[in-house]
């Protein structure tokens, strides 16, 4: 009776007038589709679109969701739209990595001027920062990987890399030049000295995140973007330790003469 729509119609119904009356004659019965389940968040009826993005960053696909939505869409009155799932938490933790690599870069500048009590030595090794991010950024476009929250932390463990090489050929100069070499000779023993630690800590970190830059199972899509950030940042990184900071540290070291 309750699957019919027409029998459900002819059920009779007391009144209280002592008639007996089909249901039909007192409301309009037809069947439609609705939703199942009314869910409610903060006393709002909810209703959720789910999508699965593939292929594309999170951001730019919700941009461009927001820009058809407010010309294709008219929302009757009293609806909204809100934008939750990964893209909620991709803009949480961007609002924290604002705040987060600033502070981690700040604290590193501080403490390899304590370190080495020299201003001109901090900026020369803080080159390789720059330097490094253009590896993986490049390291991304290449493997079509768009960036996220993975890929940004992958950027501060590259940074983390990239002065640590570069205050070790900085103080293998600085040992030589208190042993009275001149600066062209220190730039040049300090290359040959730490040449095989560099190369060594650029091998084993690409060697260590090589797996993860290639893994496809579950998780990959949080590995990938970390790993191929590291990987490509420190090929870039150990080129600008190997060549570019001796040449820097030559250059600014004779103007300061």
């Amino acid at each position: 009776q309750r699957r019919d729509p027409e029998v459900l119609a002819d059920t009779l119904i007391p009144t209280r007038t002592g008639a007996i009356l089909p249901l039909k004659s007192l409301a309009h019965i037809r069947q439609v589709d609705r939703p199942s389940t009314i869910n409610h968040e903060w006393s709002k009826r909810l209703i959720k679109v789910q999508v699965n993005v593939r292929g594309r960053d999170i951001a730019s696909f919700v941009s461009e969701a927001k820009e058809k939505i407010a010309k294709e869409v008219q929302l009757p009155e009293g609806y909204l739209i809100e934008w939750g799932g990964q893209f909620e938490n991709l803009e949480r933790s961007q609002k924290r990595l604002m705040v987060v690599v600033p502070a981690t870069l700040l604290l590193i500048f501080f403490l390899l001027y304590f370190s080495l009590n020299r201003l001109r030595d901090v900026l020369i090794i803080y080159t390789g920062i720059p330097l490094a991010a253009v590896g993986g950024i490049l390291a991304l476009f290449l493997r079509g990987i768009p960036f996220s929250v993975s890929a940004a932390v992958g950027f501060i463990a590259l940074s983390g890399i990239a002065v640590l090489n570069g205050q070790v050929l900085v103080a293998a100069v600085r040992g030589l030049l208190d042993e009275g070499l001149s600066l062209a000779e220190a730039v040049v023993g300090a290359g040959r000295q730490r040449i095989i630690p560099v190369l060594a800590t650029a091998l084993t970190d690409a060697v260590g995140f090589l797996p993860m830059a290639t893994s496809i199972g579950v998780g990959s899509e949080v590995q990938r973007p970390l790993a191929t950030v590291v990987v490509g940042g420190v090929l870039t990184s150990t080129l600008l330790t190997l060549f570019v900071l001796p040449a820097l540290y030559l250059w600014f070291g004779r103007k300061q003469q």
